[in-house]
């Protein structure tokens, strides 16, 4: 599943609901008007599309956003991969879908 906007802080989930979340979990954090997060967008996509099964939550980060600041993110877009809560790699500005591909390939075959 693929959101297809960035949710924005009233809609996007609390850090206990993704601690506590099952199975593999995409979480992208950035901003609609970011440039890198758009250069990065059909990378993302491209990848997301080889793993149906894989949650992917755009969340909007920005300054004060206690989810992203409880991962540490500090450039956009950050991935965050995480299996039943549990982070297990994490991606920074990726350019092309290949490491966005292995990283979910990992995520899923655990």
């Amino acid at each position: 599943m693929d959101t297809a906007r960035y949710l924005p802080p009233a809609e996007a989930p609390r850090r206990a609901d993704i601690d506590t979340s099952t199975g593999p979990l995409l979480l992208e954090f950035g901003t609609e008007w970011c440039g890198h997060c758009r250069a990065a967008r059909a990378a993302v996509q491209t990848a997301t599309a080889t793993q149906p099964g894989v949650r992917h939550l755009r969340v909007e980060d920005g300054p004060g956003r206690a989810l992203g600041r409880s991962f540490g993110v500090k450039l956009w877009p950050t991935l965050v991969f995480l299996r039943d809560g549990t982070e297990v790699a994490r991606l920074v500005r990726p350019h092309d879908a290949a490491p966005v591909a292995q990283a979910l390939k990992a995520l899923v075959q655990g």
